[in-house]
């Protein structure tokens, strides 16, 4: 991978569609710090070639395609999707998200008081009288997707042996955007992917946008299972172990309580693949845009911070899944990838101490500025001068199955029922 990293983040970063995305509403696009355009793009020039050419993508193309499809643009310090915020703390700035139903009632817990259906005038007041570790205290027992801007050391993933996917069996549990793009990814490279809900969770992103939903799952199958059905649960189980790649987005409490151990499926040769917001020890919550910013993630202007992109720890983490269940140890055995999003998103940073306060404190220099010539945004890159993009999607193929809908088939053909 790293023999295909670009020396030209801002250029990546330019031509990825992400820059578009960061910024002021009334202001101009903004290139923002780190190598994540850049990694993701090494990571699908790896994939290309672990697939022999099969899956050609351009993973930083993929950072920004869902606005293209809902046609969100930057809103500064309010994510693209609009459910999350960057706000002052005593200390700093957090990203605090309320995208679920229940989210006023929690984020009222959070201040002590009654917040109604708007929580964000006293959620703002409250944070000004406290810190980052305040919040990250009573944000994770109560659910909360918040966290103070707090870049933290991590590794870029290692990518191993490439192994073939054709044929591969692939069972995906996990919903929203950075599971079910690992899955697309490997159903493009030949596996068979079959995504599993259970009757009282769906995965929430089927009622949203369906042409993005579309393409990420068009051609996969569906089955729905109920884990509190005793003869379901067996057959949950029997179908997990029949995989060869298991990508879910859990605890391993939770999981535990479906009846699923993934130490004993690694150790029967299997990878499993376990994206969590912040590592499968850890019980805080997050989405895309709380977890990209929390992990140091965000642009600056002269008015402060600003989100960078569009949940980008979503496709970022994707992509990176996608390579790692790709590769495998060289003796061929079973192994459990512990897919923290949060590490991913801060392995793209630099952690040299001034580069760091360049990065989180201060104004963007000139040359992250972009300027606007003959109706485009452009920015000068060491490599030229580069043309800002614009979000761009790639056109879904195949059809969404109905939940549910081959359930007895894939059942029935694994031998299970």
């Amino acid at each position: 991978m790293f023999e295909s990293l670009s020396a030209d983040s801002t250029r990546d970063w330019a031509e990825s569609g992400i820059a578009c995305l960061t910024g002021r509403p009334d202001g101009p696009p903004l290139i923002p710090p780190g190598r994540a355009a850049s990694v993701a793009r090494a990571a699908t020039t790896w994939i290309e070639s672990a697939t022999n050419g099969t899956v050609r993508l351009d993973g930083a193309r993929l950072l920004s395609e869902r606005a293209a499809f809902t046609g969100h643009r930057r809103a500064g310090a309010i994510s693209a999707g609009g459910s999350c915020k960057l706000l002052p703390t005593a200390d700093g700035w957090a990203a605090v998200s309320c995208a679920r139903p229940d989210d006023p009632l929690l984020l009222g817990a959070l201040v002590g008081a009654d917040v109604g259906d708007d929580p964000w005038p006293a959620v703002t007041s409250w944070l000004a009288e406290h810190t980052g570790e305040d919040l990250l205290d009573l944000a994770e027992p109560l659910g909360i997707a918040a966290g103070p801007v707090a870049p933290i050391r991590a590794a870029v993933p290692e990518f191993l042996v490439p192994r073939p996917a054709e044929g591969l069996l692939v069972v995906d549990f996990s919903s929203l955007w950075a599971g079910p793009l690992c899955a697309h990814i490997l159903g493009l490279a030949g596996a068979r992917v079959v995504k599993v809900e259970t009757p009282t969770r769906p995965d929430g992103a089927r009622y949203g946008n369906a042409d993005f939903y579309r393409l990420l799952h068009g051609g996969h199958e569906s089955v729905v299972l109920d884990p509190g059905d005793d003869l379901q649960r067996r057959e949950l189980a029997e179908l997990v172990a029949a995989a060869d790649i298991v990508i879910e987005a859990s605890r391993p409490r939770a999981l535990a309580g479906f009846g699923l151990d993934a130490d004993r499926f690694v150790a029967s040769g299997g990878t499993w693949m376990s994206i969590t917001a912040h590592g499968r020890e850890s019980f805080r919550i997050g989405f895309g845009d709380d977890i990209a910013a929390s992990s140091g993630l965000i642009a600056h202007d002269a008015q402060g911070p600003v989100f960078v992109g569009d949940a980008l720890a979503d496709p970022l983490t994707g992509i990176a899944a996608a390579a790692l269940a790709l590769s495998e140890p060289a003796d061929g055995s079973g192994i459990l990838r512990d897919v923290s999003m949060s590490a991913v998103v801060s392995s793209t940073l630099a952690h040299d101490p001034h580069e760091s306060e360049r990065m989180y404190r201060s104004s963007p220099s000139p040359d992250t500025m972009c300027h606007s010539l003959r109706g485009r945004w452009w920015v000068d890159a060491p490599s030229g001068t580069v043309a800002v993009a614009e979000p761009e999607r790639r056109e879904p193929a195949g059809a969404v199955a109905e939940s549910g809908r081959d359930t007895s088939k894939i059942l029935s053909e694994l031998g299970i029922r």
